[in-house]
């Protein structure tokens, strides 16, 4: 009776501890999920966190990106805008040249008669006036009177040099000069020194320095002077030939012609 106790008593023992064991390994399951369902959340987290951050660049760097474009179109604009006044100023330069280009036919048409009208004045005033480069004066007006003719030379050098004639007509009045040449008398030449005075006057004395003369603008001849003179034009020729001093000398001049 008391061996199967005591085997009883062990069996049971045994049994108990079991069933001990079995109860702790059934406990110990939720345990180790909650920890796996802990970890996993911790898990998520980071991995979310890691999402969060990449997003958060990227937004960065899309407003970064933003703000650069902007600024280039503010850039690109206020250049456009230049650009666009520009055109509108280069568009009203070509208009404006387009009309000048479309008033030269209407130019030359005013300009071509203008320029041989100045021609023929100019050649009857060389007619008129004092005798004095005759010979180089009407080879000019010669000169202008076929270049006019001339396709080959354009129409601004034909008017430019038509002007360089007429300044140096202009600056005659302005000189003093002598030349020597021959002077026509009744048929008969002398040698003699022209005395010109700009367009006041224009004498002549033998190279004896006897006699001297002065071109009559009214008889278009040669009036002989009083012997009393030629001593004052002598020194007048000294002078413009730079052999004398500067000193006063009398001289008669033409009376000044009425205006009609």
């Amino acid at each position: 009776m008391s061996k199967v106790s005591n085997r009883t008593k062990i069996a049971t023992a045994l049994v108990g501890a079991l069933a001990l064991a079995g109860s702790n390994l059934v406990m110990a399951d939720p345990l180790t999920d909650v920890q796996k369902a802990d970890s996993m959340i911790h898990a998520d987290a980071a991995a979310s966190q890691k999402k969060v951050d990449k997003y958060f660049d990227q937004a960065q760097d899309m407003l970064f990106e933003y703000g650069s474009v902007a600024d280039e179109r503010e850039s690109l604009k206020s250049y456009n805008d230049y650009v666009a006044k520009l055109v509108a100023d280069q568009e009203l330069s070509m208009k404006s040249i387009q009309d000048d280009i479309n008033g030269v036919d209407k130019l030359r048409q005013g300009v071509v008669p203008l320029m041989f009208k100045m021609v023929d004045t100019l050649e009857q005033f060389v007619k008129l006036d004092l005798p004095f480069n005759t010979q180089v004066r009407t080879e000019r007006v010669e000169n202008l009177k076929n270049l006019l003719n001339t396709a080959e030379v354009t129409l601004a050098e034909k008017y430019r040099l038509i002007l360089d004639a007429y300044s140096i007509e202009r600056e005659y009045g302005n000189f003093v000069a002598v030349n020597t040449g021959k002077l026509n008398l009744d048929g008969k030449e002398v040698l003699v020194d022209f005395f010109n005075l700009g367009r006041v006057a224009l004498y002549a004395q033998s190279l004896d320095q006897k006699t001297a003369w002065m071109y009559s603008t009214e008889t278009k001849g040669w009036d002989e002077l009083d012997s009393s003179y030629l001593r004052d034009i002598t020194k007048g020729i000294r002078i413009a030939r730079k052999q004398g001093a500067l000193d006063l000398f009398a001289l008669p001049i033409p009376a000044a012609e009425t205006a009609q």
